[in-house]
């Protein structure tokens, strides 16, 4: 029996936060029902490149997932909802604070009526404060928090994060640890809980380090200038002679004096502390003098926390992820057609072992 195999889920949210936190509870064995507006449905149904009849973002997203069509705003919709709200375990909702209660579905209104419902708020900015009502995305909530001027560009400029830093790291990921936690706490008190999970808040633990530097040595960071941000030649990328990349991370002293001895640095530049600046210069110029497959081969086998930068299609491709097998599940478009499903963290052992799973057709279930 998997772990959330007896798990009520209504899902209130669209596009990607709340919809990730809550496959991830599907994978785990929870009954996740959308809650959709009629006709249009979750946003993301619409986006492109399409994948059978909604988009291929939107079936990775919803895999083993149900839909039903209802007008929140509709006079009866509470009623018609109650049913659900008063069986249901987790509910999860995505809009601005105040939302659901103009709805007559906030927390109060539905934890009258079901006490142990954990309730989870997901949002930008939470539930209270200043900023709780502003629009925003994922790259405004790093922009904030000040992790998006960590790293530098050519021009100095900060650069634009390749991964939805705030809407997984800040947003899906904290959802399913809390609801997780409320869920076991209810088993000892019998009581449900108001979860208020905002994205920006949960921002700054990727800061961590940055954070302590500033507060406890008062030395705040500067763009591009530290040692996870380009400030060092042991954590940087070198370009190629092919114009491919070179991520090269050998921080540790072993690490370091390998990985200088295989691109054959002048003695006199190995102690990086002296002129840093000097020390990357002349890494740079040894790996532009080769193409990437050189540097491949010559760190094969080597203990100096170098790869070669790889495309995604090169990613999936690669023979450990294959091994590993994180690709071998399928979301299915139901009329033949199927693609890898996405890897989540849940271990093999909790998640639902159908390796070939659907994504709910809009308003396919009735509200009772």
């Amino acid at each position: 029996m998997l772990p959330l195999a007896d798990i009520e889920v209504l899902d209130f949210s669209t596009l990607l936060p709340g919809p990730l936190a809550t496959l991830i509870l599907a994978e785990a064995g929870a009954n996740v029902t959308k809650v959709e507006r009629p006709g249009r449905g979750d946003e993301m149904r619409s986006y492109v490149p399409r994948f059978g009849d909604a988009s291929v973002n939107f079936a990775l997203l919803n895999r083993g997932k149900q839909s039903l069509e209802l007008d929140l705003k509709a006079p009866d919709a509470r009623a018609r909802l109650r049913p659900r709200l008063e069986r249901a375990d987790v509910l999860v909702e995505q809009f601005r604070p105040g939302v659901m209660d103009r709805l007559g579905l906030g927390y109060e209104a539905v934890s009258a009526i079901n006490p142990g419902i954990v309730y989870c708020s997901l949002t930008g900015y939470g539930q209270d404060g200043p900023r709780a009502g502003t629009a925003a995305h994922d790259l405004n909530y790093v922009a904030d928090t000040g992790l998006l001027d960590l790293v530098a560009g050519e021009g100095g400029e900060p650069v634009l994060p390749p991964a939805l830093v705030a809407d997984i790291g800040g947003g899906a990921y904290p959802a399913v640890i809390n609801v997780l936690l409320a869920l076991a706490e209810r088993t000892r008190t019998g009581r449900g809980a108001h979860l208020d999970v905002a994205m920006a808040d949960n921002v700054f633990p990727f800061l961590y380090w940055a954070l302590g530097a500033g507060s406890a040595a008062g030395r705040w960071p500067g763009r591009g200038a530290e040692l996870l941000t380009g400030g060092s030649p042991r954590y940087r990328l070198y370009r190629t002679a092919d114009d491919r990349f070179v991520a090269a991370a050998p921080l540790e002293e072993r690490f370091w004096a390998s990985f200088c001895e295989l691109v054959e640095l002048d003695e006199a530049l190995r102690d990086d502390a002296r002129d840093p600046a000097a020390t990357a210069a002349a890494i740079a110029e040894r790996i532009a003098a080769r193409p990437a497959e050189h540097w491949r081969q010559r760190f094969e086998g080597a203990d100096v926390c170098c790869s070669i930068v790889q495309s995604v299609q090169e990613a999936v491709d690669d023979e450990h992820f294959r091994a590993r097998g994180i690709f071998a599940r399928r979301v299915s478009d139901g009329g033949g057609a199927a693609i890898p499903a996405l890897p989540v963290p849940v271990a093999d052992a909790f998640r639902r072992p159908e390796d070939e799973l659907g994504f709910p057709a809009l308003g396919e279930r009735e509200a009772v």
